[in-house]
């Protein structure tokens, strides 16, 4: 508990609103563990609106600790951590083995992982203590069930896994998703990538973000260019898992866009989105990816796949505007109210050159297509999911805006990449077996 801060129970407004991991405590002996995706509020409803649980030791309590995470889902992992070194009376009371979740990892060949509320053996007869199931490593306890599902399916974006015994000779349903390792994995790098998902369930986030960036550059500098993507792939969706709110997209008013539009200085309802992102290697089989949102949500009707046209040495830029332009084509797709480009202050640029040939002069220009309507622009860089925009020297970091817009770019911005390089992947299948 050295990281928590403590502040006396009179003093609540004084807690931080972001999420984190709390506790109630007596002096600084924690009572109760819990977590939140706003400390301030969920520590609040223990006082103003407690449980018959509450009311067992809330007299107790003379103050509250807290640590605030990035995100809810680090919340979740810290609070898994911290229960299991303190013990807090009041958790231990409630939640018995059979309450608690635990991820488990078997040690076959092939390691599966699962979700289980026992991690040991049933009493056999009175007297006997439990023994730990062998085989099977088990991570936890985790309190809450529904959001340690939720992580494990973001998890497995990363780091694809096995859930079932055997896998068939063919590829599976989980394999089309990129989250199966498919029927033939090198075993080797299988188990490196179980290594990190065992160490992100444990809280070590920032050694497992370290490694697999040494991971991607040590196979750049050997030229082994598919290796360093596969790397660069699960150091950006651990970065996207890590970032995430457990609250599910579709539960969210996402379709109330006034922040965006205060962002980008609209005066109408930003509606529709479209992202796009190029995929290749070495400029071979190169790929563009269009993906729609409407409201919020994806519109997969109006998802588009480009193949790459231009050739010689590869330029992102390049591809990038041809696949803009392409897109500009076809004015029987409704046009966008938002363009989302992948990339930084260069790729911003590219999308400008093919929208808006002729800059306006203003800090906000507005990208005159020579046919309605009139479409923003932005670019989201992935490192530090920067937010760039046109006519602002400065991007603007995502971790200052709301949640729900957090998610929103996020998502979008992800579901281009993931369409990208599944049409890639699918073209350099195509190529090889056509040459076999």
């Amino acid at each position: 508990m050295e990281k928590f801060k403590f502040v006396s129970k009179e003093k609540l407004k004084e807690l931080p609103k972001g999420a984190g991991v709390y506790a109630l405590a007596k002096g600084k002996t924690p009572l109760y563990l819990g977590k939140a995706a706003n400390i301030q509020e969920r520590v609040k409803n223990h006082f103003t609106q407690p449980t018959h649980r509450d009311y067992l030791f809330i007299k107790e309590v003379t103050h509250v600790g807290y640590q605030e995470t990035g995100s809810d889902i680090e919340a979740l992992l810290l609070e898994s951590q911290l229960i299991k070194k303190q013990l807090p009376r009041y958790n231990v009371m409630w939640k018995d083995d059979k309450k608690y979740f635990y991820v488990g990892i078997t040690k076959e060949p092939l390691p599966r992982v699962f979700l289980t509320h026992q991690p040991v053996l049933p009493k056999r007869s009175l007297g006997r203590r439990p023994k730990l199931r062998l085989g099977t490593r088990y991570i936890g306890p985790f309190v809450d069930g529904k959001a340690i599902k939720q992580v494990l399916r973001l998890l497995r974006r990363a780091f694809p896994y096995y859930t079932a015994k055997t896998h068939g000779a063919k590829p599976c349903s989980w394999c089309h998703l990129n989250l199966c390792p498919g029927p033939n994995p090198d075993p080797k790098a299988y188990k490196k990538d179980l290594t990190k998902l065992t160490a992100v369930l444990q809280g070590k986030r920032i050694s497992v973000l370290r490694k697999t960036r040494r991971d991607m550059e040590e196979a750049s500098r050997n030229q082994n260019y598919e290796e360093a993507a596969k790397f660069r792939n699960q150091l950006w969706a651990l970065e996207r898992v890590l970032s995430h709110s457990l609250v599910s997209l579709s539960s969210q008013k996402l379709s109330d866009t006034k922040e965006l539009q205060k962002i980008f200085g609209a005066e109408k309802k930003i509606s529709r989105v479209e992202a796009y992102d190029i995929s290749n290697i070495q400029g071979k089989e190169s790929t563009g990816s269009m993906v729609t949102f409407i409201d919020g949500k994806p519109a997969k009707a109006f998802y588009r796949k480009f193949k790459i046209h231009i050739t010689g040495k590869p330029n992102d830029f390049a591809m990038l505007k041809e696949t803009i332009s392409r897109r500009l084509n076809h004015p029987e797709w409704p046009y966008p109210d938002l363009m989302i480009i992948d990339g930084g202050k260069p790729q911003l640029s590219a999308a400008l050159s093919v929208l808006m040939p002729k800059r306006s002069l203003g800090r906000r220009p507005k990208l005159r297509l020579g046919r309605p309507p009139e479409i923003l622009v932005a670019a989201i860089a992935k490192q530090h999911n920067e937010l760039f925009l046109p006519g602002q020297p400065k991007p603007i970091l995502l971790k200052t805006l709301s949640q729900p817009v957090q998610n929103l770019v996020l998502h979008i911005r992800d579901e281009a990449h993931r369409f990208a390089i599944t049409y890639h992947k699918h073209l350099r299948k195509r190529r090889f077996f056509g040459s076999s």
